[in-house]
């Protein structure tokens, strides 16, 4: 067996008790259902549903409805949360429609970006190996609950407390944050879609400004989700405060920033205009001087 086979065989099981830990502490005094903590069950259905989607996706070899299946799941989990959940209230209901706004404007442009392109190269060379490609869906379920957290805790908790200061200010983020993020993506599509772009790097509107505009937004959404949670959190449901920190390092150290830097180096590395471009354009957070 090679190393990375035996890696793989080690890294599953610690994702599942990485995900039960997260599930037994995001309960605590949360909704129940049958004696159930609604919370955990929901944090062991986000696993399932990558589960189940893995066996066509490795029977086919396709990684088309990875990002697909990751929004679906961000949908259902929210939306059973707040069907199944005693008490709900407006906090709940705006941490719901929050979650369900941005995972359909991201799930919807994510799969129309992988259809239009074929596939994604990431999964190159993880989707022959059985456990290996299994660990990236598993991971995704890890993903999914560490990121809507917050958001979960929220709409399962029994500590309902009514619309606030912390509500409007979380809102106003996640609202500055998802504009952020669409419009980023908006002015990337458009410019790729350009026959005259081709081979050309983005430098222009909020690129010009943040070398990554859309993650910057989607890190600040998650803030305001939040923020939004605060007042209820009580407990170890604490641990929900990982969900923008979890997002964060996601992004600007693992699969985000790191691997599109890697290839933009690779592609235009040593041109001029680009490393101009790189002198004068922060890598995720904009310069503040570049909005006048």
């Amino acid at each position: 067996m090679k190393t990375t086979d035996r890696n793989a065989l080690i890294v599953f099981p610690a994702l599942i008790l990485i995900g039960l830990l997260a599930a037994l502490a995001g309960s605590q005094g949360g909704s129940r259902i049958a004696g159930f903590p609604v919370f955990a069950l929901l944090v062991g259905l986000a696993f399932l549903i990558q589960w189940l989607a893995f066996i066509p996706a490795y029977w086919r070899q396709t990684e088309k409805f990875f990002d697909l299946t990751g929004s679906l799941t961000y949908i259902t989990l929210s939306t059973l949360a707040l069907f199944l959940s005693a008490g709900v209230d407006g906090r709940a209901i705006l941490m719901w429609a929050l979650v369900v706004i941005w995972a359909v404007r991201l799930g919807t442009f994510l799969f129309g970006r992988i259809k239009k392109a074929g596939k994604d190269d990431r999964f190159d060379e993880i989707k022959p190996y059985f456990v290996r490609f299994l660990n990236v869906w598993t991971i995704q379920g890890l993903w999914v609950t560490f990121t809507m957290a917050a958001a979960l805790v929220t709409i399962t908790t029994a500590n309902r407390k009514e619309l606030d200061l912390f509500a409007l200010v979380g809102f106003l983020v996640w609202v500055f944050g998802f504009a952020m993020e669409a419009l980023a993506d908006y002015q990337k599509s458009r410019f790729n879609a350009d026959p005259n772009n081709q081979g050309k790097f983005i430098q222009s509107g909020l690129w010009s400004r943040s070398r990554h505009p859309n993650y910057f937004g989607e890190i600040t959404l998650w803030v305001g989700v939040m923020i939004i949670a605060l007042p209820v959190l009580q407990g170890w449901q604490w641990v929900a405060l990982i969900s923008p920190v979890f997002v964060t390092l996601l992004l600007t150290r693992v699969s985000g920033i790191p691997l599109l830097e890697k290839k933009a180096d690779q592609k235009w590395g040593g041109q001029a205009d680009y490393e101009a471009y790189k002198r004068r354009t922060p890598v995720l957070i904009p310069r503040i001087n570049a909005w006048r």
